[in-house]
């Protein structure tokens, strides 16, 4: 077995207007970084609306689907953009999650990386927001349990801003367990420790400003992996956002290139002890593009490390 990365030419066409911070070069630069790596490649298949339904009503993928423009761009919210190419990037990143599960649970692949866009962990059950259109890891989540007949899946989220789409999606599943570290104060507001879900199964670990890499490592041991321990996990779910990096132009934490990379293998790890190791990491945030690529190429080398 080995590493798979999920992608398709369709993220490209997902289109912000000019100076937004999620744009197409984020994932050239991901490509750049990654192009001589030792990958299975996996084109990224179109979801039709069976696995999104788990996350959304009808409702919502109806009135994403009546906004889309002919040409320019059609703003949601002052953040989030559709243009022609949204919706089809947006199911393509959704069935590059679902595939990638299906592929790790199959034995098709050690573990999984899935290099789309738009990202998901902000679009709530009927609100596109952050950047994001649909809950990609939390569908995922979902089609483990409901297609696949797992009974424990877990959700790591490292990216700087809280996870609030995957909370609110996830909010009453409590064979879900959720993680979020993040900033605070930041954006979107949301993610207080209290927050906990309708079952307790949310953990929220909010990070003070310019905080570094040492606190979350300290976070992660004393939080995070224990819960995991007890949890005993049948499968792995990364939110893996790259902007808590000291570098990163749209966020205040201090994290060093090493932090994201440890915390990589301490959940891979937890991965090989109770779910063979099956790990499917998809890309949130991560706006500084050097940075960005770097970041996203050392977390894969620890995938690979951990699928040989």
């Amino acid at each position: 077995m080995t590493t798979a990365f999920l992608t398709h030419p369709d993220a490209l066409n997902h289109l912000n207007p000019t100076g937004h911070a999620e744009c197409v070069a984020r994932l050239e630069a991901v490509y750049q970084a990654t192009n001589d790596l030792d990958l299975l490649r996996i084109s990224a298949p179109l979801a039709g609306n069976i696995p999104i339904l788990r996350a959304h009503p009808r409702r919502y993928i109806d009135g994403l689907e009546a906004q889309i423009p002919e040409s320019g761009t059609t703003p949601l919210d002052p953040d989030t953009h559709l243009s022609s190419g949204s919706l089809n990037a947006a199911r393509r990143a959704v069935g590059a999650v679902v595939k990638a599960v299906d592929m790790v649970l199959d034995g098709e692949a050690g573990n999984a990386f899935v290099a789309m866009r738009p990202p998901g962990h902000h679009a709530e059950r009927e609100k596109a927001m952050g950047f994001c259109l649909f809950g990609n890891v939390a569908i995922a989540a979902l089609h483990a349990l409901g297609a696949r007949g797992l009974s424990r899946v877990a959700i790591v989220d490292f990216d700087v801003h809280h996870g609030n789409g995957t909370q609110d999606i996830l909010w009453n599943e409590p064979r879900i367990r959720f993680f979020s570290s993040h900033g605070m104060p930041l954006y979107p507001g949301t993610g207080e420790a209290d927050e906990r879900g309708a079952h307790g199964q949310i953990v929220n670990i909010p990070l003070p400003p310019h905080s570094t890499g040492a606190l979350y490592r300290q976070k992660l041991e004393a939080e995070i992996l224990p819960a995991l321990e007890d949890f005993r996990p049948e499968l792995l779910l990364i939110s893996a956002g790259f902007d808590a990096h000291a570098d990163d132009p749209l966020a205040n934490l201090d994290w060093q290139d090493e932090d994201f990379t440890h915390a990589t293998r301490a959940l891979c790890e937890m991965a090989q002890k109770h779910c063979h190791g099956r790990v499917v990491s998809a890309l949130e945030g991560g706006y500084n593009l050097d940075t960005l690529g770097r970041l996203v190429r050392a977390h894969i080398e620890v995938l690979q490390e951990f699928s040989p």
